[in-house]
Order: C-alpha cells, then structure tokens, then sequence
C-alpha cells in the first residue's frame, strides 16, 4: 500500500497566510508547538483562535493532540454558530480517527462534514470529503467503494480552484491503481498530482509524490530507483517533523533490503518503523511493521520473535478491520447517501449527542490509561525482582545454556507437530461445514442426518487425535522420544481413511489405500502416524478436485523391508524445489489448490521422523502430472524383535 496524504486544506494554507510565510504551508511540529504555547499564554479573539487551533490540527504530528484541538475548535464553531468552521473541524477531527486506525468514527466525522458542506454550497469541501472518504474505504481495503468516492472528488475538484485538494485526490486515486497492480494508470497520476504539488512550491505534497513513486519502482523491482526517491521524501518530512509516512517508508525501506537479503538493515528498518508507530498510537502502521518484523525474524531463524510480532500483527490486523468496523462504515455510508436526499437534518442536535458519547468515551480512556499505568507499575516491579534473580543465578544459567537451547529446539518442534496433525481433522470439519450450507440452502433437510454421520465422526476422530497428542506430550519429557513396536500397518491406513473422508469428499478426490492385512511394521507408531497424515494431508491439499491419492504398500524382496507409497495427480513439485525440500531451514509458505495454508514443515517431519525410524524417505515428482513419496522402512520379525 502506498502512502496517503494525511488530509486535504486548501483552506488552512489560506488563513495561514495571514500569520505564517507561504513556504510554511506543509506540516510541521515546531509550528505546532509555538501555536500551542501561544494559545496558552495569549489572550485573542475567537476570529484568530479559529486559525490557530486548525493550524495546530494541520501541523501536529500526534493523531491525539490533532483531535484534542479539533474539537476544541469544533466546540467554539458551534456556540458561535459557524457552519463553516465546524465542517473544518469535522475534517480535522476525521483525519485524527483515521491515523488512529478508529475507521469508523473516521467515515462518520467526514460523512458529517460532506452533509454539512452540502448544505451551505461548500463544493470544494463536498470534494474533499469524498476524498477522505475514499482514503479510509482503502484502509479498510474496500476498494470499490474507495474508488467511487476518488471519482466523485475528482470531478468536483476539477471545476474548483482548489489545485491542493485535486492534486491530493489524484495521488490518492494512484494509490488504488497501484494497489491493483495498474501501474501504468498510478504513474500518470502521480506525474499529474506531482506537477501541480511543483508548481505551488508544496513541500509536503512533493515529499508523498517522491514516496510514492519510490514505491512503485520497488514493485517494479528497479530498487535503486526505489531507495532514491524515498530516501529523498524521507528528507523532507524530517525537516518538516512529519513521522507518520516515515513510519510507512520505512516499512517498505525494510522490504528493499530483504529482498537484497541485507537482513541486518531490512530488520533496523522495520524496528524504527515499529518503534515510532508506537509512540504515535498508528495503529495501521504498527500492524505493517508488525508483519514486516515477524517475517524477517522468521528469515533470520529467530522463529520466538517472528511469533510474537506475528500475534501483535494479527491483533492490529482485527482491531481495524474487524466486520463491526465494517458494518458500523457501511451503515454510515448509506445513512449518509439517505440523509442527502432530506430537506432538513438537525445537526446540533445531533453533535450535543456525539458531545455526550465523547465525554463518555473519555472517561473510559482515562479509566483504561489508569489501569495500564497500574499494569505497566506492577510488571516493572515484577520486573526489578526477575532481574535480581536472574543476576544472582547467571553462573548457574550459563552452565545450563547448551541444554536450555536443545528443550527449547525440541519445544518448538512440538508444537509444530501438533499445529500439522490438528489440520486433517479441522479440514473435516470445513467440508462437513460446506456440506451442512448447501443442504440448508438447498433446502435439502433429508441429506442432513447423513451430514450429521460424518459430523460425529469427524469428532471422534479429532478427539482421538487430541488425546494421543496429549498422551504423547506427558511422556516427551523435553525430547521427542523414540519407542518401536509392533505395528499392524493395515489399522493405522483405516485410520487414515476415516480421518481424511470429509476432506477428500470435499474435493471430489478418489482416496485408494492399497495396504495387505497383517503387514508388521517395527516402528514408533506415533511417529509413524504422524508420516502418514502429513503426507495423505499434503496430498489432498495439492491435488486438484476430482483427482486420485493412492496409498500402497508391499515388502521389498530378500530385504527385511516394506515400500509404502503415496502417489497423486496433484500439480507436482519444480525440480529446482526438490533439491532443498528436506533443508531445516526451509520453511517456506505453500498454498493448495483450494488455498489451504502450509508453512512447509511438513515434509522436514516426514524426513526426520522417518530417520529416527530407521528407515528412509524419497520423492518423485512432475508439475501438472503428480508426486509418488516412497518410505522404506523396518519390518517386524518375530525372531529379532522378540525377547527370547
């Protein structure tokens, strides 16, 4: 995603002419901060106050204090009465949210403004709400409603004098082109907005167009170019102390280098990103940042960090985008198209009821902030105890530390054992899901007590999976464990089938095991279970519908071994993949032919646990014809296996 312009104001660089120099019509904190003392020790009239507090609003680069002082202007606007200095707030008070990743409230203060601006033939403010409108649809990733709303200001804007705003909304428009891969499309407007942001000697505006531009050149692949533009962007909004698109630039800054394969840079890069998202509460940012840190440290092997960023991501992720969020913006959009068509709309009214719901959500802020101060007191004396401890046992811990760093390899692979053998099962249950839908949208009642079948057995057979996993977990004791038995290899296929069923039907795929009764096996059965499903589950996941998975076995001749095969018709595996697919170290993502998700674990269990069985591992493969993966391993015989 390419970085937006924070807002549209035309009409502040206007009024600032009054007190400030033209070249001071870009963003920026010291501005900001000699408004705020200002204000706070001079005694002015509501006239001069008005231009203050939106300057302040403009040049903040904390989303917070924006809000603060655009409802501080948004208070005086209504007790004197001045529509159009309450749509200015409005405004302000929409970009805050919006940085602040509230997409809701934000959608709703700019749908106020465009009503607002509509009623007293402010078509320039009509367009820059739409504008703004369809910045946050992008954020939300509606990108059809995002795009309706860019045309609508661009029209507009075109008919006003007002080069600022449509230059804004053209680079904004490039965006979304950029999103959808238009890179062509995105170029030309961010040529078109770049011109007109030269002409004005804007600051601000030529710091996003070279951003921008920088960013589609990294998609293109051309980096130098890429690093070029955004580091000279970078330069700018450092003077102007405007961190927020910095915070954006510098994600992508991490992309570059990881793409380089400069890790050390790409990871100082996401961890500045991340750092300052923080201190600004960008919500949008810090879950970019977030994404970005969890995949290099999943590059770099330091797989406990890339887990935790992955969680902050994921939390960022749904709190923006959550379908509360979603409904809550759509609602307003179609109370607001509704609302244009009214003759009268009490807005007063309306805002002393958004009054009310503020101070009560401050309240709650204030409750919240004093109970993460509480926290935040506690976990730090917690923490001053934990490191006195710590310091008096680092003798201790340091003769430990080639132990402590085996449990914790041995951990992680655990739980990655777990997390492959829980999908089988889980997929059942997706397909007796898609199942049960269609029954009940075809109205279709008499099949349900057969889906209801497969539903209850889909649950005994998770049920067994889990109480097996946790069987096995108590006797790990800190190792994965390896005890061979005897093993009727026909049983555990049976198994199989009853596992992967719903899976398989879901797909219209032909499950064949081809396995002789009482074929002994001298193996750990566990770990043998678990060979099996991932490589049945790897199957079904890259085979297409209405294709075949057989599974065989037979003993190998003059050999105390037995050859068991599994064979597809999936899309097969490129030659060059094959000849690093065993590598530990190889964990990359794979998707199936329905989007099913795989971290590519799978087979370095296979192959490990086909070691530890003595036994060994090959594999076959042609793209668009299938895969055969052959296991060989130890028969069972009466006169070595059994004590005498």
């Amino acid at each position: 995603m390419l970085f937006r312009f924070k807002s549209i104001w035309p009409v502040i660089i206007f009024f600032a002419g009054l007190f400030y120099a033209l070249t001071c019509n870009a963003q920026n904190q010291e501005i900001a901060d000699s408004l705020i003392s200002r204000l706070n020790n001079e005694n002015i009239d509501d006239t001069i106050k008005y231009v203050w507090l939106l300057e302040i609003s403009f040049n903040h680069s904390d989303p917070k204090t924006v809000l603060k002082y655009a409802k501080e202007l948004e208070d005086i606007s209504i007790s004197n009465q001045d529509s159009i200095w309450i749509y200015r707030a409005l405004f302000s008070q929409g970009s805050a949210y919006r940085l602040m990743g509230d997409l809701d409230r934000a959608v709703g203060s700019y749908f106020k403004g465009a009503f607002l601006a509509d009623e007293i033939g402010h078509e320039t403010g009509i367009g820059e709400s739409y504008s703004a409108i369809g910045d946050v649809y992008s954020v939300d990733g509606n990108h059809s409603n995002s795009i309706k709303y860019y045309v609508k200001a661009i029209s507009i804007l075109r008919t006003q004098t007002d080069s600022v705003s449509l230059a804004t909304t053209l680079m904004n428009a490039g965006d979304e082109y950029f999103n959808a891969s238009k890179l062509d499309s995105a170029v030309i407007l961010f040529e078109e907005s770049g011109q007109i942001f030269k002409i004005l000697n804007y600051n601000i505006g030529n710091a996003y167009n070279l951003g921008n531009i920088g960013l589609v050149y990294a998609k293109q692949g051309k980096h130098d170019l890429a690093e070029k533009k955004i580091n000279e962007a970078t330069e700018i909004l450092e003077r102007l102390g405007d961190k927020y698109p910095i915070t954006v630039y510098d994600t992508y800054m991490a992309d570059i280098y990881q793409q380089r394969g400069d890790f050390d840079r790409a990871l100082q890069y996401a961890e500045k990103s991340y750092q300052v998202a923080r201190e600004l509460g960008l919500k949008e940012q810090i879950r970019d940042a977030s994404l970005k840190l969890s995949e290099l440290y999943q590059s770099v092997g330091d797989y406990e960090r890339a887990y935790i960023y992955q969680s902050r991501y994921i939390a960022f992720r749904d709190s923006i985008n959550n379908e509360e969020t979603i409904r809550k913006m759509a609602d307003l959009r179609t109370e607001y198209e509704v609302s244009q068509k009214q003759a009268e709309v009490d807005l007063l009214e309306t805002q002393k009821r958004v009054q009310q719901i503020i101070v009560f959500g401050m309240a709650v802020v204030l409750l919240l902030l004093a109970l993460l101060v509480w926290t935040l007191y506690r976990n730090n004396k917690q923490k001053q105890a934990t490191n006195l401890l710590l310091s008096e046992q680092k003798e201790e811990i340091e003769t430990q530390k080639d132990q402590l760093e085996a449990l914790n390899h041995t951990k992680d692979k655990y739980f990655s054992i777990i997390s492959h053998d829980l999908r089988g099962p889980v997929n059942s249950f997706k397909a007796v899901a898609t199942l049960t839908r269609l029954c009940i949208e075809q109205n279709n009642i008499e099949e349900l007590p057969e889906v209801y079948k497969h539903f209850d057995a889909s649950i005994d057979q998770l049920s067994n999976l889990l109480d097996t996993l946790l069987d096995w977990a108590i006797t790990q004791q800190g190792t994965i464990q390896y005890h061979p038995e005897k093993a009727d290899l026909k049983v555990i296929t049976d198994e199989l089938v009853k596992l992967f069923a719903n899976m398989a039907g879901d797909k219209n795929i032909e499950l064949k095991f081809d396995v002789a009764a009482e074929l002994w096996l001298w193996v750990d059965i566990n770990s043998l279970k678990t060979i099996l499903r991932n490589l049945v589950n790897n199957a079904l996941k890259f085979t297409n519908e209405g294709g075949k998975i057989t599974l065989s076995a037979e003993t190998i001749p003059s050999t105390s071994l037995a050859r068991v095969r599994v064979q597809d018709t999936g899309v097969g595996i490129p030659q060059e993949k094959l000849k690093t697919i065993f590598k530990l170290n190889d964990y990359n993502r794979s998707w199936g032919t329905k989007g099913e998700k795989g971290l590519g674990l799978g087979l370095q269990l296979v192959q490990e646990f086909t070691a530890m069985n003595k036994g060994t591992v090959s594999i076959e493969s042609e793209e668009n014809v299938g895969t055969v993966i052959t296991l060989e391993l130890p028969l069972y015989s009466a006169s070595i296996h059994e004590p005498s």
